[in-house]
C-alpha cells in the first residue's frame, strides 16, 4: 500500500531521520513507538502531505503520493490527530458526517447509505450517545473519539493514529485500539504512533521502533520489545513478561538511566 524509500527529514539543521525504507501492507496493524523527538508524529504528516521531506520519495498503490491531488488522497489516507481543535461549534453528528465529504460531489446530500456508514461509525465509537451534543460541551476524551468516529466513516483504505489514546480513560483506549485492530484485519492499513508499549504489544502486529535518526528496529511486537531495546533506546531497564490473558507483553519499567547512559539514577519508574 505504502512504499517509503530514502526518507530524510530535519528541523533547522537537525536531522529527523535519514534514508527511512519502509513497506506498509494493508491487513496490518503497524505501530510506532520510539522514544520523543525520534520523528513518529513527523513520519505521520509526511505521510498526510502536511509537510515535505528534505529528500526521499512515499509511494501509494505504486504511485508517487506527490501525484495526488487532496481529493483523491482524502479517498485513501485520514489521519486522527493527538488533539484536533474546531473552531466552531458543530454537533457531533456534523462532525462524524464530514468524513462523507471526499465521496460526495459540491452540495451533493448524503445517500441513505452515507447516513448508515454515518450511522455505524457513531455506534463502533460510542459517540451516538451525544450525538446532538456540540464538539465544544464535549470532554477531551469524548472528542477524541467523535474525530475517531469522524475517520472511520471517511472509509480510507489507510488511516493513521497520532497518540489518539492519550485522551482516553482505560476502557476507551482498549476499546479504540480494539477497533482499530478489527478495522485493519478487515482490510485496511493502520499506521499509529504509539507511547503505551504494553498496549502496543497487544495490539498491533508490527512494531517499527524509531531512535537515532532511523528505524532500529521492526517485525513482531516479541522481536521489537526487548530488553535491550529499552535499555539502548529508551533509557530504562525493564522487566518484559508474556501477559498472562488478553495476549500481547507486560513491560514494567524498573529504572531510569541518567542521560550519558554509565550509570542508573535512584528514581524509581512507576
Amino acid at each position: 500500500m505504502i512504499q517509503i524509500q530514502n526518507l530524510s527529514m530535519d528541523y533547522g539543521g537537525g536531522s529527523v531521520f535519514t534514508d527511512l525504507n519502509l513497506d506498509l501492507h494493508t491487513g496490518t496493524m503497524v505501530g510506532l513507538i520510539g522514544p520523543n523527538g525520534a520523528g513518529k508524529s513527523t513520519l505521520l504528516a509526511l505521510l498526510m502531505r502536511l509537510i515535505w521531506p528534505i529528500s526521499g520519495t512515499i509511494r501509494m498503490l505504486d504511485r508517487p503520493l506527490a501525484s495526488y491531488r487532496p481529493r483523491a488522497l482524502a479517498r485513501l489516507m485520514t489521519l486522527v490527530p493527538q488533539d484536533m481543535q474546531v473552531g466552531f461549534a458543530f454537533r457531533v453528528e456534523e462532525i462524524v458526517a464530514m468524513g462523507r465529504n471526499p465521496h460526495l460531489g459540491r452540495f451533493q446530500a448524503p445517500s441513505l447509505r452515507d447516513l448508515d456508514i454515518i450511522r455505524i461509525a457513531m455506534e463502533q465509537t460510542g459517540v451516538d450517545a451525544f450525538a446532538r451534543r456540540t464538539i465544544d460541551t464535549l470532554s477531551g476524551g469524548e472528542r477524541q473519539r467523535a474525530i475517531i468516529a469522524r475517520a472511520i466513516a471517511q472509509e480510507t483504505p489507510v488511516v493513521l493514529l497520532d497518540e489518539v489514546t492519550a485522551n482516553l480513560d482505560l476502557c476507551h483506549q482498549l476499546e479504540v485500539l480494539a477497533l482499530a485492530r478489527e478495522l485493519a484485519h478487515g482490510g485496511r492499513l493502520i499506521i499509529a504512533a504509539i507511547h503505551d508499549l504494553t498496549l502496543a504489544s497487544r495490539f498491533c502486529d508490527r512494531l517499527v521502533l524509531l531512535a537515532e535518526c532511523g528505524i532500529r528496529a521492526e517485525g513482531a511486537p516479541r522481536a521489537v520489545l526487548t530488553e535491550d531495546n529499552l535499555d539502548r533506546f529508551f533509557g530504562v531497564e525493564a522487566h518484559i513478561e508474556e501477559a498472562p490473558v488478553g495476549g500481547g507483553l507486560n513491560i514494567t519499567p524498573l529504572l531510569q538511566r541518567n542521560k550519558n547512559g554509565d550509570g542508573v539514577s535512584s528514581r524509581r519508574m512507576v
